[in-house]
């Protein structure tokens, strides 16, 4: 393990399963911590395909130790591991926390500095704190299936797991708030994030539509829910976006498209004329726009200075110069798979990198090492795995 990154000083114990708990330990993961994915001896949940291209991505720069956390031996080793560690994350609804001896008080009294993060359907209290979560219930509770979609259309889900994601990154960043309170105060915090508080926390100005104009916002497809011309026009040769925002872009715009007479049309005139009359300025912008190639609106929109862009496929996503540019694609080497392109981080450092140090491990790929790290012998280790503990 590499002692130039970051996070390389902090041990986590990721105790976590599917899409939330993993995007955040793999957040740290990606920093150089040191990161112990604890997974059952015989996982036969099917929560997960190990060789799918989803567990590949979710899982690099780990260690796996296989562990049985329901036996009094099991318990015993995860205990080692919790005296040692920094953060250990985990998913668990509260009930089945409770029974693995994983509650707050009990893990702090065991390791003051510990950081526990914890991600949960709907909080760890409350009314709905023990019912099971998933990304789309959150994002069906949490307003956002409402907002997403063509006007009447109904409710449709967004076409990435939101709720997931966003609790996973929402996790990991109060985790690193926690060590940085620790450097001052010596002790571990609970962080908690859930993927309902996630999800609302995503609906950013449209929550703030209702709750400070008390307005409910409704679906409003391809277009921007309160900026006009802003969404997506067809060109002679496919769609694209144009973002369109504020009076010196609605000039500019008026310009591209050859109709500078739309800038002081009486129903166009300001920001609130255009969003009351957005169906008939879009219906005329349509009719100009078709008639033109895409390339040659961007360029003229470009030169404009005006936001505008393709509707990429997944492939011409990256195939994008740009794309290729900044560095999202990061490649780890897998004795087994060989060469694998994973996505990267989203965040750039002047100093460090986040770096693919190991590729996903085979379940209890590090066993015997993190064993003997605890100070566990062969002959222990032998017995344990006789005995089904590891």
């Amino acid at each position: 393990m590499t002692t130039a990154q970051p996070l390389s000083r902090f041990r986590v114990l990721d105790l976590t399963r599917i899409r939330s708990g993993p995007t955040c330990v793999r957040m740290l993961a990606d920093w150089g911590a040191d990161v112990i994915k604890i997974e059952p001896p015989d996982d036969d949940t099917g929560y997960a395909n190990r060789e799918s291209s989803d567990f590949q991505n979710l899982h690099r720069n780990k260690r796996s130790l296989t562990l049985d956390l329901k036996s009094p031996d099991g318990q015993e080793v995860l205990g080692r591991l919790i005296e040692g560690a920094d953060v250990l994350v985990e998913n668990f609804r509260p009930g089945v926390k409770a029974r693995l001896g994983l509650e707050w008080e009990t893990l702090h009294a065991r390791n003051p500095g510990l950081v526990l993060g914890s991600i949960s359907g709907f909080g760890q209290t409350g009314l709905y704190a023990d019912r099971p979560g998933f990304d789309q219930v959150a994002q069906g509770m949490g307003g956002l299936m409402s907002i997403t979609g063509l006007p009447g259309q109904g409710p449709v889900r967004a076409g990435i797991p939101v709720a997931d994601l966003t609790a996973g990154i929402f996790c990991a960043m109060g985790i690193l708030i926690a060590l940085l309170d620790r450097e001052k105060t010596g002790q571990g915090q609970w962080v908690q994030s859930s993927l309902l508080q996630a999800q609302i926390a995503m609906l950013d100005f449209q929550a703030a539509r209702w709750l400070i104009d008390g307005e409910v916002p409704e679906q409003a497809g391809n277009d921007h829910p309160t900026a006009v011309p802003m969404g997506v026009y067809p060109t002679c040769d496919g769609a694209m976006n144009i973002a369109v925002n504020g009076n010196r872009m609605w000039a500019a715009f008026c310009d591209v498209i050859g109709r500078p007479d739309f800038f002081d049309h009486l129903d166009y005139c300001s920001a609130k004329h255009r969003y009351l009359n957005r169906e008939a300025l879009n219906a005329q912008i349509y009719e100009i726009t078709k008639t033109r190639t895409m390339a040659d609106l961007t360029d003229a929109l470009m030169s404009a200075e005006i936001p505008c862009g393709p509707i990429n496929r997944m492939d011409a996503v990256f195939a994008d110069p740009q794309v290729q540019h900044v560095g999202i694609v990061a490649e780890v080497d897998s004795p087994r798979r060989g060469l694998q392109k994973v996505l990267g981080q989203a965040i750039s450092l002047s100093g460090a990198e986040a770096l693919m140090r190991l590729p996903t491990p085979e379940a209890g790929e590090h066993t015997d090492a993190v064993m003997a790290e605890l100070g566990y012998d062969g002959a222990q280790i032998e017995t344990l795995k006789a005995k089904g503990v590891i």
